[in-house]
Order: C-alpha cells, then structure tokens, then sequence
C-alpha cells in the first residue's frame, strides 16, 4: 500500500487527536499532547484549523464538557421502562425488515456485513471499495456502466473508457464519471457524492436539480423532496474518510449520521426523539467506538445513547 500524501496524513493525524480531546477535554496530558503537535510546522497548524474548523460548526464540540454520565439517575424506573419499551417494539420493527433486507441481498451482486470493508475489482478495471452493511448490483452493457448502490456507501476508482460512461444510481440520484474517483452514500434516503478527484455530474434521475462536481466538491440530496440538501467543498483527505475508520461530517441530518454510524454496530438503532433526526451536525467522529460516535453526534442537541440489549441501541432525550 502507498504512503499517504503528505496532507492527508496530517489531516488524519489531526482528526486523531482531536477525537482524543473530544472524549477527554480536561485532560492536560492530551491538551499539551495537540499543543506540541501543532508547533511542529505550519502544515501541522494548517491541518489542525481544518479539524478545528469542522468540530467547531457544532459548537465548542472540542472544548466543551460532557458530564452527563455524572447526573443522578432521578427517574430511572420510569424511563428506563419507557425506554425497554420502545426497544422492544424497536425490535420487533427490526424484525419485521429483514424481508426489505433479504430482498436488498437478492437483487445484490455484492454485500458487506456490519463493520466489513471490501474491495471489489470490476471487470472493466474499476475497483470499488464497499462500505459495511452495504450492497451494489452491477449493470456491464456494450454501452453503459451502471453501479447500483442499493443501500450503504461505496468508493468508486472508475477505469477511464470513453465509450461507455460510468454511472452509480441510488434511489432517485444518478451519479456519472469518465475516469475519476468519487463517494456515493445512501443513509436514511438521503444520497451524497463527493468527488475525491475527475470529474462527476451527479443529479436527481427526472432532471429537476444536478450539478458538476469537481476535485473536492460534494453534495447531498433528498430525493424526497427531489431536491439538493447541500453542498460544498473539502479537502481530498475527508473524502471518503470511512475507510481509515473515520467519519467527516459537514451540515449533515443526524438521521443520515446515525444511519452511517449504525453500519459499524451490530443489530438496530432505535431513535426514540421524533425531532432529533433533521437537525445539522458537522464534525469528525471515530467508527473504532461506533457507540462513542453516535453519542458525539447526538450529545450537542441533548441526547443520550443507551446500549439496551445485545443488538438494541437506543438514543433518546436526556
């Protein structure tokens, strides 16, 4: 495997200690540990403003205390028998989708389980990497190339052929290529595409919203509402972070991040606050605690995670 370039190394690096600091923010040891870090030069300070910068859209997410472990339990019977209580009906609805997921598997090609990462090489030459708990049905004509991403996320290394355009659908958003690399993730029906470089036209199938997306730029749809939910632009070293065991968030639902999140943990994710899901979150989260990521995303807006049985997790307000 090839060494990083330079910037996405210390981006990465970065990212690390900032996660570090998140969980333990009183922590001198980690404090003079980042202090150190980014006197070293100032690619070192540049990357660091970066992850700053991102952490910082939440709200303080690498200075602020989290205590709530510390609250007295005032309430307990009550909301914890609330809460078995939703999960269990949260378990019974898990239930009731494997049908929607056993059909996903039959009209898949490819498949990953929880927390499975896995290249696949095409035979045209592309290689996609597939994300956990994810799927891909491929599509070879004479005169296409058509990727289905039925659910999950995937990184396509598409093989330059002029003659048949490289195209990944999911749900109602069509993204094109010739020759480029690019992000594709559908989590709670909410598809975005980020180009790590090449280019990508990437829009909505009945032709209402698109764009052209360079080096850099990404995207979010709802194809519910057939309409673009975001955009912007990020460094080559966030795309497609998932792979190195990190997640890069900017303005996304807290839907779509526990979706994403979920696919590291085993069984289901209950979401007990109605409210919580269409709220904006951006930060950087570390998938090696799958359950420590998700309470990062939840914590600013008042939420807590409760592992509640072996394949339950349920987040619910505080």
């Amino acid at each position: 495997m090839s060494e990083l370039p330079e910037e996405r190394r210390l981006f990465r690096e970065a990212a690390d200690l900032a996660i570090r600091l998140q969980g333990d923010p009183d922590n001198r040891v980690a404090i003079d540990t980042v202090r150190a870090w980014i006197s070293r030069s100032a690619a070192h300070r540049e990357a660091w403003a970066r992850v700053a910068e991102i952490h910082g859209m939440t709200g303080r997410i690498l200075t602020e205390r989290y205590d709530a472990a510390e609250r007295p339990a005032q309430g307990a019977g009550r909301r914890t028998f609330m809460i078995a209580a939703l999960a269990g009906a949260g378990a019974l609805a898990a239930g009731s989708l494997t049908l929607p997921d056993l059909l996903v598997g039959l009209r898949a090609d490819y498949v990953t389980a929880t927390g499975e990462i896995r290249r696949i090489d095409l035979a045209d030459g592309s290689v996609v990497t597939l994300g956990p708990a994810s799927a891909i049905a491929v599509d070879y004509a004479p005169s296409h190339r058509t990727v289905r991403l039925l659910s999950g996320m995937a990184y396509f290394e598409v093989a330059a052929d002029l003659s048949r355009p490289f195209s990944v659908l999911s749900d109602d958003v069509a993204a094109t290529a010739l020759g480029t690399a690019y992000d594709v993730s559908n989590d709670a029906g909410i598809v975005s595409v980020s180009v790590d470089h090449g280019r990508v036209a990437a829009r909505i199938v009945d032709g209402t919203a698109g764009e052209e997306l360079a080096a850099g730029d990404w995207i979010v749809f709802d194809p519910a509402t057939h309409g673009i939910a975001g955009r912007g632009t990020r460094e080559a070293s966030q795309i497609a972070a998932w792979r190195s065991g990190m997640i890069v968030a900017e303005r996304e639902t807290v839907a779509a991040l526990i979706a994403r999140v979920s696919r590291w943990l085993p069984g289901k994710v209950v979401v007990a606050d109605p409210f919580l899901g269409s709220r904006l979150v951006s930060g950087v989260f570390d998938l090696g605690d799958p359950v420590r990521a998700l309470e990062a995303v939840v914590r600013p807006f008042g939420a807590r995670v409760r592992r509640i049985a072996p394949l339950v997790t349920v987040v619910s307000p505080v």
